[in-house]
């Protein structure tokens, strides 16, 4: 079986090479590199199929570098890691495209599994920041019971064209976003609407004005 392709990316090379030598058995270690912008060009030449990258890099941080692999139409998944617990940094790493968010000092096992896990199309937040973040990004949202406005423009976007009757891959296309940050974006405005289906995300853009009842 074909070992899945790792690209690393982290400004200090030692840790970048212990990450290598931890990784290496069960994964294809393609390349490593010590900035964003160097990151960013590095896939687009060697296509790996995981990126592990540190948020804090030289040039261009994880976050604004994913963001431009996104746009540059990377398909590849990525790991982004922190020192820093901070959930803040979390939602915005998710939001930007990353498929997981690892703290530097958890255990080798959760790098992983955060892995595997992107790999399945499924999103990972260190556990011990899962409770943090999810509040994070519940009150990033704010309560919208009352009024859209409390919804991000973003969020208010995804909903319009979840509610059209768009696919994630589609609406992903016209967003130019991963769809496994369209799936966050759903998944965060049902969390903060407290609505289980689709047909609840209807009902609230109409009687918003988000979408007509046409």
């Amino acid at each position: 079986m074909r070992k899945p392709r790792v690209l690393l990316a982290d400004g200090h090379k030692l840790v970048a090479e212990g990450l290598s030598r931890l990784l290496e058995p069960d994964f294809n270690v393609v390349g490593i590199v010590e900035d964003g912008q160097a990151m960013v060009d590095a896939a687009k030449r060697v296509a790996p199929d995981v990126i592990v990258a540190d948020v804090t890099m030289p040039r261009l941080n994880g976050i604004e570098a994913v963001k431009k692999l996104r746009k540059a139409g990377s398909t590849a998944v990525v790991i982004l890691l922190s020192m820093h617990r901070d959930a803040g940094y979390a939602r915005r790493s998710i939001e930007a495209g990353a498929a997981g968010f690892v703290l530097k000092h958890s255990t080798s096992s959760d790098l992983i599994t955060a892995i595997r896990e992107a790999l399945e199309g499924r999103t990972y937040v260190t556990p011990s920041l899962v409770a943090d973040f999810l509040r994070d990004s519940t009150e990033a949202t704010g309560d919208p019971s009352g009024s859209p406005g409390r919804l991000t423009g973003r969020q208010q976007e995804v909903l319009r064209l979840l509610v059209e009757g768009h696919s994630v891959k589609e609406i992903a296309h016209k967003l130019h976003l991963s769809p496994r940050t369209i799936e966050f974006h759903k998944y965060s405005v049902m969390r903060a609407l407290k609505v289980d289906t689709v047909v609840d995300l209807v009902r609230y853009a109409i009687r918003h004005g988000i979408v007509s009842d046409d």
